[in-house]
C-alpha cells in the first residue's frame, strides 16, 4: 500500500493545505505538526509561486507573504526534510509546472523522493499533457494527484481510471476559497469515478466549516481545507499554530458526530 492510500486505510481522511512560508518557514513546521497532532491524515503543501492561477485571494495574499519572505522551492525541500523527522503522515506538493520545471523535473522529483514528499498536484497541468511530469515523478515513488472537476465531463472515466495516490474532485467552478453552497451534482461526480476506480477521492474548494467537512467526507472519501486555514494563518502570523491545531481537530472530530 503507498503511503498516500495508508491516509484513506479504513478512514475518512481529513486533508488540511497550508502555503510554505506564511508567515515564515520555522512556524510552517510547528503548524504541520500541530496539524498532524489534531487530526490530519494527509497534508498538502503549497510552494510559494508568483501566479498561482487556481488560488483565490487568500491563498494568493499567502504566496504574496511568502515570496516577500524570499523563500525558494529549495528552502521548501529544507524544511520538509526537516520536519519529516517528527511527522509520519503523507505530505504532497501543491505547486504548478513552471515550479516544478524550472526547478529541473528529474531534480524536482529526486528532491521529494529524498525528502519524503509522496505526492504532487499540479493544477495547470492538464491531463493530455501530464505524462511529462508524472514518468518522472513515479521514477522517484511521487505519485501524480488528478484533478477532476463538474467540467471534466467526458474526460472523467478516463482520468480516473488512470488515477493513482487520490483523486482531488474539485468542489465547483472557479478559483480556491469558501463558499456556502457547492456543485448540486458532487454525489453523482462521486460516483462516476468510483464506477472506474478504487483510488480514494478527497472533495477540495470552498470547505470552511466542520459540517461542510463532515458533509462532503460522507460523500466521498475525505475532505480538503485550503483557505479556511490559510485565513487563521493570516490573523495569527507566528502564533498561529496553535489556532490551526484548534481548528483541524474541530474539522476531524465534526466527521463523527452523527
Amino acid at each position: 500500500m503507498s503511503k498516500i492510500a495508508e491516509a484513506f486505510n479504513n478512514k475518512k481522511a481529513f486533508i488540511p493545505f497550508i502555503t510554505c512560508g506564511d508567515p515564515d518557514l520555522e512556524t510552517t513546521k510547528k503548524i504541520i505538526k500541530e496539524m498532524a497532532e489534531n487530526g490530519a491524515d494527509l497534508i498538502e503543501l503549497g510552494i510559494p509561486f508568483s501566479d498561482p492561477t487556481a488560488e483565490g485571494p487568500v491563498i494568493m495574499e499567502a504566496n504574496i507573504r511568502a515570496l516577500k519572505n524570499h523563500i525558494t522551492t529549495d528552502d521548501v525541500f529544507e524544511m520538509v526534510m526537516s520536519v519529516k523527522k517528527e511527522v509520519d503522515i503523507p505530505l504532497v506538493f501543491m505547486t504548478y509546472a513552471n515550479v516544478v520545471y524550472s526547478y529541473g523535473i528529474e531534480r524536482f522529483f529526486k528532491r521529494c523522493k529524498e525528502t519524503g514528499i509522496c505526492g504532487i498536484i499540479l493544477p495547470d497541468v492538464p491531463f493530455e499533457e501530464k505524462a511529462e511530469f508524472e514518468d518522472t515523478a513515479l521514477e522517484y515513488d511521487v505519485e501524480f494527484v488528478s484533478m477532476i472537476a463538474p467540467t471534466s465531463e467526458d474526460r472523467i472515466d478516463t482520468i480516473s481510471r488512470d488515477a493513482k495516490g487520490f483523486i482531488y474532485i474539485v468542489s465547483s467552478l472557479g478559483v480556491t476559497g469558501t463558499r456556502t453552497e457547492f456543485n448540486s451534482n458532487i454525489r453523482g461526480l462521486v460516483d462516476r469515478v468510483r464506477n472506474n476506480t478504487n483510488v480514494p477521492c478527497a472533495v477540495g474548494f470552498g470547505i470552511s466549516t466542520p459540517e461542510q467537512a463532515a458533509e462532503m467526507a460522507g460523500i466521498a472519501d475525505g475532505a480538503i481545507v485550503g483557505s479556511a486555514i490559510v485565513r487563521v494563518i493570516a490573523q495569527y502570523g507566528k502564533e498561529a499554530p496553535k489556532h490551526v491545531g484548534e481548528f483541524v481537530r474541530n474539522m476531524k472530530e465534526a466527521y463523527y458526530v452523527s
